[in-house]
């Protein structure tokens, strides 16, 4: 959720609805979904866009209404003005400064910064605070997720369960959603759809994932170990149950990534 807007942000908001004719509501949305994208992507759901779509820095953009490339170029014109707007606003200053940040100088006379579009910080991030930044971010229903590329990690909530992974060679290039309405968020990288069943589970949760799997992969377990290798895989299955209990894997899919593990036994 984005933090509050301040009155800049209002104004900005009310201005755009007013020359785009999309909705106070509509502006606050894509904005709010910009600001979780870090303003080079944004995933969305509203009607006046054609429902769910995805607006990505350079022009790419998809919506609902697939065929309506009208409402495609508005929507892309808003999202490129309101990107804009985030890249040149700073963060919202701390309710009480210290004076050396809240006085100018007189004798230097220093230029006031920009209006800020929000009044308030933003919230926590729900992906461990550690890994910093993410290169990437977006949502799209109950589904959310962020891209670490220097840490190699990806972190996903589904529900509110999030499940770090070691993205391993992969670097994440593209994310989508399956058809169908079912909201699952798919991932893309310069091998081709990244299958988040192979991707080693680094943490589930709260709870960090031990053993061989957390950080190399099954097939890249170290030579003569091949009781640890079985182990290795044992618990990947594990692992893989859990994302099917979960809904995140289907039985067919579970069935396939089961016997492509057991063959390597």
């Amino acid at each position: 959720m984005a933090p509050e807007l301040s009155e800049h942000g209002q104004q900005l908001v009310l201005g755009l609805s007013s020359r785009t004719g999309f909705s106070p509501d509509a502006v606050r949305q894509l904005l709010a979904a910009l600001q979780e994208g870090n303003g080079t992507m944004a995933q969305f759901a509203h009607p006046e866009f054609g429902g769910s779509g995805q607006w990505v820095r350079g022009g790419m953009v998809m919506i609902g209404d697939m065929f309506n490339d009208a409402l495609k170029a508005r929507v892309n014109a808003l999202a490129t003005e309101l990107a804009s707007a985030l890249a040149g606003s700073p963060a919202p200053m701390p309710a009480s400064p210290p004076p050396s940040q809240s006085q100018s100088n007189g004798k230097m006379g220093f230029a006031s910064a920009p209006p800020s579009i929000f009044a308030t910080h933003p919230q926590s991030p729900w992906y461990p605070a550690d890994l910093g930044t993410p290169h990437s971010s977006g949502s799209q229903n109950t589904t959310r997720y962020a891209y670490f590329a220097d840490k190699r990690r990806l972190a996903v909530d589904v529900g509110g369960r999030v499940s770090l992974y070691d993205t391993l060679e992969h670097q994440i290039q593209g994310v989508g959603q399956q058809q169908g309405g079912t909201g699952t968020l798919t991932f893309t990288s310069q091998h081709g759809t990244v299958d988040l069943s192979a991707l080693p589970v680094v943490r589930q949760g709260d709870d960090p994932v031990v053993g061989p799997q957390a950080a190399v992969p099954p097939k890249e377990a170290a030579p003569g170990s091949n009781s640890n290798t079985q182990a290795s895989i044992v618990e990947t299955i594990s692992q893989l149950a859990a994302l099917k209990d979960r809904g995140i894997l289907t039985e067919q899919e579970f069935a396939v990534k089961k016997a492509e593990l057991l063959a390597r036994i």
